[in-house]
């Protein structure tokens, strides 16, 4: 029965938080789906979300590792892959494809590895390198792996049947971009897709219990809980059945031990005995000496303490914002300073808070984020910085805030979007077609909406865009539009710390004189 619960538990919880990657329809209501996120594990750690993390550290310290087996996408995607090698996998001879059962073997914890990459992991996230995070952490590795390797597939779907739907007279689907958003997304979302679906399907729950930064540290607090997977000895007559579908590999049958730190309570086990020895109980009422008692109260007021210190440096340690000023713009301009989302707050905290989920990146409804490259530098590589090349940042949308779990981007309402720069126009009149042509155009100004960019008299009866930067916020709907080419005449260069724009004033019409009889 508990088996059965948890996989309930664990498809629906996989199931809508996939979707939710992959809705690019909004058929999932925003306000509740955007909880699916927000419970990781990580998301609300970097977020420093109190109620979520005391509900999670105390789910595991109740039940084991709960959330690595119903909560984490990643976890339920290797037992997908394992379930699917289990039922379509080769043969004992390696000759065929057939259904089959399949087994395991109990294997020691390498210990080192494990605690290897969860140090490196923690000091290079609090000295501000959050690159290595992002690449391990279970729910951005998968948020990645759907935005850029699923979603492509899934529009490419979705148009098809859009082409045979409309055969019919039928406009349920709509034609939609299915390009890739970023190859060097794509490659490192294909190649975590490959290596931790080559590990599921030969080795169970390797990845979790050898390089998840997260299942260390949850299986370290996993040994204290009070629901266990426990042996009863004299009901144990060792056949060693319930090891061979121990999928994490963890437990010795033939010294009828549990490895608790690497069991992922996917009670499988508890189903394939056929003599009871195996339950999900809470420990039998034995003497414990004192001295024993004490070193566990002490362990966990030193884990509670860890916990604490550790989610407190990650923000004193943040690095200051590295201002460069940008005094002279050349023909062929370079922006000097990437744009981060509006509600990012800065540079520097967008780059200590974001572990490259994608999750706005697939949320944007106007496609103006794409993941970084290098534009943020080596520490930055996947994060996701904003370009105008497939549209503009929709003056009132604040999507990307609303969804995003870690506080890396800040939620806004449309007043303070309105209002929060996240970068400046700049002007080249070099470029610009009325200079070059002689000939009028304006698109920039007429898709500005705070008119940070107005036009004003130039020569031969003809307007050039004048420049205010003091109310531009930044949307680039100016850099989407501009005609020319290969270099704009206007562009955004980005705020490492976004700052408010003062408000513009729309012109007031002028008041018509009204005048009486003739007027002579």
């Amino acid at each position: 029965m508990l088996r059965k619960i948890r996989t309930a538990l664990a498809v629906v919880f996989f199931g809508l938080i996939t979707f939710y990657f992959l809705d690019f329809a909004g058929v999932l209501p925003p306000e509740s789906s955007s909880v699916l996120a927000k419970v990781q594990f990580v998301p609300a750690l970097v977020s420093l979300s109190a109620v979520t993390l005391v509900v999670l550290l105390a789910l595991t310290l109740l039940f084991g590792r709960i959330y690595c087996s119903v909560v984490c996408p990643m976890g339920v995607f290797q037992d997908v892959v394992n379930w699917l090698s289990a039922k379509f996998g080769k043969s004992a001879k390696g000759k065929k494809w057939s259904k089959r059962k399949k087994r395991y073997r109990y294997s020691p914890a390498r210990h080192v590895l494990r605690w290897s990459v969860f140090g490196i992991t923690v000091l290079s996230f609090l000295a501000g390198f959050t690159v290595i995070l992002g690449l391990l952490e279970p729910y951005s590795a998968f948020g990645r792996m759907v935005t850029n390797v699923f979603k492509p597939v899934y529009m490419l779907g979705n148009n098809l049947l859009e082409s045979v739907f409309t055969r019919f007279d039928n406009y349920t689907f709509y034609k939609v971009d299915a390009s890739v958003i970023s190859l060097s997304a794509f490659v490192i979302g294909l190649v975590t897709f490959l290596v931790i679906g080559f590990l599921a399907w030969k080795h169970g729950r390797t990845w979790c219990n050898t390089i998840c930064p997260v299942g260390t540290f949850l299986g370290f607090l996993s040994k204290y809980a009070l629901f266990k997977v426990r042996i009863n000895p004299d009901k144990c007559t060792h056949c060693l059945v319930c090891g061979t579908r121990c999928k994490a590999s963890c437990i010795d049958s033939k010294n009828s031990t549990i490895d608790y730190s690497r069991c992922v309570d996917c009670f499988d086990c508890l189903e394939s005995c056929k003599e009871g020895a195996l339950t999900f109980s809470l420990p039998k009422l034995a003497k414990k000496p004192v001295a024993q008692a004490m070193e566990d109260a002490s362990k966990r007021r030193f884990l509670i303490a860890g916990l604490a210190t550790t989610a407190s440096l990650g923000k004193l340690m943040a690095r200051p914002p590295q201002i460069v000023s940008n005094n002279n713009s050349n023909t062929p301009y370079k922006r000097l300073h990437p744009i981060t989302p509006p509600g990012s707050v800065s540079l520097a905290h967008f780059q200590q808070n974001c572990t490259s989920c994608h999750l706005c990146v697939s949320k944007c409804p106007s496609h103006v984020l794409k993941p970084a490259f290098l534009e943020y530098g080596l520490e930055g590589i996947m994060q996701p910085t904003v370009y105008f090349e497939k549209g503009f940042c929709n003056y009132d949308c604040t999507v990307c805030g609303d969804v995003c779990p870690n506080g890396a981007i800040k939620p806004l309402t449309v007043e303070e979007k309105h209002r929060t720069q996240m970068g400046k126009v700049v002007f080249i009149e070099e470029n610009c077609i009325v200079h070059l042509d002689g000939t009028s155009c304006g698109a920039c100004s007429e898709h500005c909406p705070t008119q940070a960019l107005s036009m004003v008299p130039y020569r031969d009866g003809l307007t050039i865009p004048h420049v205010n930067q003091d109310i531009c916020v930044g949307c680039g709907g100016c850099e989407y539009v501009c005609p020319a080419r290969p270099f704009r005449a206007v562009y955004i260069e980005g705020n490492p710390v976004h700052q408010e724009a003062k408000p513009f004033e729309e012109e007031k019409p002028k008041e018509e004189i009204s005048i009486d009889g003739f007027g002579f």
